[in-house]
């Protein structure tokens, strides 16, 4: 009985281990635009790149001007591994700059 009780807690304990290793890399890989690289922006579909823009910048204002500057990043050559915060923050600032000029 002791010797099932104890091979009973080990794989319960294995089971419990690769159960948050699995949560854990899945919160890891989630689905958002925000926070992936460009790679993934390219991919993406034109409402999910504007509702990715408006998250960040947590504003409707030159939404599509802030797209197509983004687009345009994406399209560089090795541009893919850029991340899309700093993308959008670069095109952002850029548009600040040009707004106060």
């Amino acid at each position: 009985m002791k010797f099932i009780k104890k091979y009973l807690k080990f794989f319960i304990g294995i089971a419990v281990l690769l159960l948050v290793i699995i949560v854990f890399f899945f919160a890891q890989h989630s689905g958002d635009l925000e926070g992936s690289n460009l790679k993934k922006w390219r991919s993406a579909s034109l409402e999910s790149r504007s509702a990715a823009v408006k998250i960040l910048i947590a504003s409707d204002d030159n939404n599509e001007l802030l797209v197509q500057c983004v687009d345009k990043i994406a399209s560089l050559p090795e541009s893919g591994e850029m991340a899309v915060r700093d993308a959008v923050s670069l095109c952002y600032t850029g548009v600040q700059l040009k707004e106060n000029n």
